[in-house]
């Protein structure tokens, strides 16, 4: 059956940390954009930097918006950000709700990331082994810049780092509460400045042996590792981001079996049964689209 996923306003998936739109021929988000467009929909990849304060990669975002509603001649478009890209999304709709219809999180660290956290300790303020984590980071995310053509974008390691501990989003989110849950675990308002605010996420579940001929997927094994360092949410975790920590306006689900990349389709094995990834953005657009968004 022919999907429709033809919303009223584009879409634009936005990516997180160390993220990207293309690489050679490899793209971020190609297979979700491609299913998405074979089903109707505008979409776009906005250029962010691949590591900067939410704050910086928000005003990169409405710059490129303003840039896809003068291309399309629509007024507003959706925004659909994964991981660290949900908060810039945030961002430019708190700042600009008129030219925003939707905001959703797609394992977003809405309220910070424990591995965050443990990695922000890890590594002491203006000591030499932060100083080596940054140029390391930095470095790599330019290389990034350098191969994905976004050479122009700034780097700042550190910067996302702290931007995305506990503390960090607990201030970013004191200026930008929109959709936020008012309960630990909850939902939030699903309508704020006329922006609607959605989210999912996954959470890694049994054992490695469970996984079948997933457990050969390498990213799989980092998520797995990453997720020992979860303490609050220990058992309710995609390797990156807590289950409850990413909730945000209208929670559709947050216990999707699926890691923290699996979220955008990004897995060595692919092959997951019980789900697939890139039809939870052809079944968003979808719902998108009788929201008459």
């Amino acid at each position: 059956m022919q999907r429709n996923a033809s919303t009223l306003h584009p879409i634009l998936l936005v990516h997180g940390l160390f993220g990207f739109d293309r690489i050679g021929p490899f793209e971020l988000f190609h297979d979700i954009k491609q299913t998405l467009r074979s089903a109707g929909a505008r979409v776009f990849i906005p250029h962010l930097s691949a590591t900067h304060t939410n704050e910086a990669r928000g005003d990169q975002l409405l710059a490129q918006i303003e840039r896809v509603l003068e291309g399309t001649g629509a007024d507003k478009v959706n925004l659909i950000g994964h991981s660290q890209g949900a908060l810039a999304a945030r961002y430019a709709a708190a700042i600009a709700p008129q030219i925003v219809a939707s905001v959703t999180s797609v394992s977003g660290p809405n309220h910070g990331s424990e591995l965050a956290d443990f990695l922000r300790k890890a590594l002491t303020p203006g000591q030499l082994p932060e100083q080596v984590a940054d140029t390391v980071a930095t470095l790599f995310a330019d290389f990034l810049s350098l191969l994905s053509g976004d050479r122009h974008l700034p780097q700042n390691a550190i910067a996302a780092l702290n931007a995305l501990t506990t503390e960090g989003v607990s201030a970013f989110n004191e200026k930008y509460p929109q959709g936020l849950p008012k309960t630990w675990g909850g939902k939030g308002s699903d309508r704020v400045n006329g922006v609607r605010y959605y989210s999912w996420s996954g959470t890694l579940q049994g054992n490695l042996l469970d996984e079948g001929l997933n457990a050969l997927d390498p990213l799989n094994g980092c998520s797995r590792a990453f997720a020992r360092y979860f303490t609050i949410e220990a058992e309710q975790n995609d390797g990156m981001v807590g289950r409850f920590s990413s909730h945000l306006g209208k929670v559709i689900r947050s216990d999707y079996p699926l890691d923290h990349l699996d979220s955008i389709s990004q897995t060595v094995g692919r092959v997951r049964k019980d789900i697939d990834p890139i039809d939870l953005y052809v079944q968003h657009a979808e719902r998108l689209r009788k929201a008459g968004l």
